[in-house]
């Protein structure tokens, strides 16, 4: 396969993680990188070690919650302040008013882009798409996004992406993404499926300070808390959750987008999805296996539950941005071939 640049954007534990993966694909190169305040771009390449190095600690892209952002300082460990944190420290970045135009501007030299930033408004990744088609975007574009109504979303944009010469893949990472297409796979055996249940466990022992994100998120699907009163909690209280769970904290029924995704792809209806898990902030082993179970009715009649498991000695990072990153050169073999649109995991193959 040819050659593939692609940029990030974001630059948090998804976006870090996914620079850092991208080091073992031949065929992949980093060539941008943004977060809030700043951009690297790059055609020959991103020294990626040396922009993770620069950014390490609490990344610029994260929600501020008392009026500034802020980053530690790899060798010192004190944190920097304001215009001095993420991309910025780089000897790479330059500041920017508006890093994600800067990728636009760019992007006839920029084969896909992985969208890594934080989703704390329902509407956020479907506007930032609205923006790229708007600067007049014509490649891949790729997100991990857990929330089940912002896939409607995408699709009411699927005629102007067609338009466009945009193929954008949905729903990317571990679930839904790598956890959705197991189960499309698993569905194959039977003629009616009657229940998916996907039950994932992620242990993060570097705790919140380095997952702002990702924890910040999960607790949004909490029975107390929604994706909005989520976004207004201070870190202290974000903190004082995790206390009362004593680090651990469970999800049920959680609003995953894997049930829509598979009800798109005709494996079964979405209320026959069910998805919940296990984070354990305070560990890195995983406090449950992740599996994903499969239960229907075979054409002679038995019923039967096929099973996926993930090993538990994978990483979160590993089972978000391997398969990101497939899904992402599956998508650039798409639009090649000139296929527009949007895609869900449950659809396609990744790439390896």
């Amino acid at each position: 396969m040819d050659e593939i640049t692609f940029a990030i954007l974001g630059t948090g534990g998804i976006g870090r993680r996914a620079l850092e993966v991208s080091q073992h694909k031949e065929n992949l190169t980093p060539v941008a990188a943004c977060d809030r305040r700043g951009t690297a771009i790059d055609f020959d390449g991103l020294d990626v070690d040396e922009l993770l190095a620069a950014t390490e600690g609490n990344i610029d892209n994260e929600v501020a919650t008392d009026g500034g952002a802020t980053s530690v300082d790899g060798e010192s460990g004190v944190k920097q302040h304001g215009e001095g944190a993420g991309i910025v420290a780089s000897a790479q970045g330059r500041p920017s008013e508006d890093p994600i135009q800067d990728v636009i501007d760019y992007g006839d030299g920029i084969d896909a882009v992985l969208l890594a930033l934080p989703n704390y408004e329902h509407d956020f990744i479907p506007r930032t798409a609205d923006r790229f088609l708007e600067g007049g975007y014509s490649g891949v574009m790729i997100d991990v996004l857990k929330r089940s109504r912002v896939i409607d979303m995408l699709d009411d944009r699927s005629e102007a992406f067609e338009n466009a010469g945009i193929t954008f893949i949905c729903g990317a990472g571990a679930t839904p993404g790598l956890l959705t297409g197991a189960a499309a796979l698993a569905a194959q055996t039977f003629v009616e499926v009657t229940d998916v249940d996907i039950w994932w466990g992620v242990g993060l022992k570097s705790g919140y300070e380095d997952n702002r994100g990702t924890v910040r998120e999960d607790i949004a699907h909490l029975p107390e808390y929604d994706i909005e009163t989520a976004r207004e909690l201070s870190d202290d209280e974000i903190e004082s959750i995790i206390d009362d769970h004593d680090g651990v904290i469970e999800f049920e029924d959680m609003e995953h987008a894997d049930d829509v995704l598979l009800e798109r792809a005709g494996v079964c209806d979405a209320e026959d999805v069910t998805v919940g898990g296990v984070l354990d902030v305070e560990s890195n082993e995983k406090p449950t296996t992740t599996t994903v179970s499969v239960t229907g009715r075979t054409f002679d009649g038995e019923t039967a539950t096929n099973t996926f498991q993930l090993g538990d000695a994978t990483s979160m990072e590993a089972n978000v941005n391997g398969p990101a990153l497939g899904y992402l050169q599956t998508g650039v073999r798409r639009n090649r071939a000139g296929e527009y649109g949007v895609f869900g995991p449950a659809e396609l193959m990744p790439g390896f």
